[in-house]
């Protein structure tokens, strides 16, 4: 089972194309014979990791993408760190806004993604979308699902997964999505992508996560 996640709109947004992308990409994975669910988390600190834990003991998935707008990023994000902080510069839509607050209180520092980062990059490149490995997630609602999806799949004796049953450890990480080709004005010069694209992008990285046992090497680090 692929558990994919997305969330709802924020910030005044009428939609949220990591949500639109996820949904998607489930049917194009579904079409391929893939088992995948596609879950809605709120853009809100602490129950958007209700939901998602929620959603890992529904279906014990083998592999886990949770996906995140960041507007104004022009390519697809493969995240690779998760950090133990939450440090909201606007309130999310519960109106709440924790500053410098831990996402799990005596947590690691952080946690890397186990999605294959630079086998997803080359996968997405060769397949003509603009794609990155990114250093940071943010410190928004997004890190704090993403910090709590890996602490959840590093504390299970399964990753996530029923334990006993001789299933590999659960394979999680995060994706950010550009803004969405329809959420931009003509010739406003904001990057963004067409939803198709992001939709496939997901898929690519899903296919080749399931593809590949052992990351690649490949230059995609930042000077700064």
């Amino acid at each position: 089972m692929i558990l994919l996640t997305g969330f709802e709109p924020f910030g005044g947004e009428a939609v949220n194309p990591s949500w639109s992308a996820a949904e998607a990409a489930s049917k194009i994975l579904q079409a391929e014979g893939h088992a995948v669910a596609a879950v809605e988390l709120p853009c809100v600190f602490g129950h958007s990791i209700a939901v998602l834990e929620d959603a890992l003991q529904r279906y014990r998935p083998e592999l886990v993408v949770c996906v995140g707008q960041a507007g104004g990023r022009p390519r697809i994000s493969l995240e690779r760190v998760a950090i133990n902080c939450d440090d909201a510069r606007i309130p999310d839509n519960a109106g709440n806004r924790p500053v410098d607050e831990e996402v799990v209180r005596g947590g690691p520092a952080a946690y890397f993604s186990s999605l294959p980062v630079k086998a997803g990059l080359e996968a997405l490149r060769a397949a003509g979308i603009p794609a990155e490995v990114s250093q940071s997630a943010g410190t928004y609602v997004c890190n704090h699902v993403f910090y709590a999806l890996m602490h959840a799949l590093n504390s299970s004796p399964a990753g996530g997964r029923s334990p006993g049953n001789g299933s590999p450890p659960t394979r999680g990480g995060f994706i950010h999505v550009p803004y969405e080709t329809q959420q931009v004005p003509r010739g406003s010069g904001t990057p963004s992508l067409p939803a198709a694209v992001m939709a496939e992008a997901l898929a690519v990285v899903v296919r080749t996560t399931l593809a590949t046992t052992a990351d690649i090497k490949l230059p995609a680090g930042s000077v700064h």
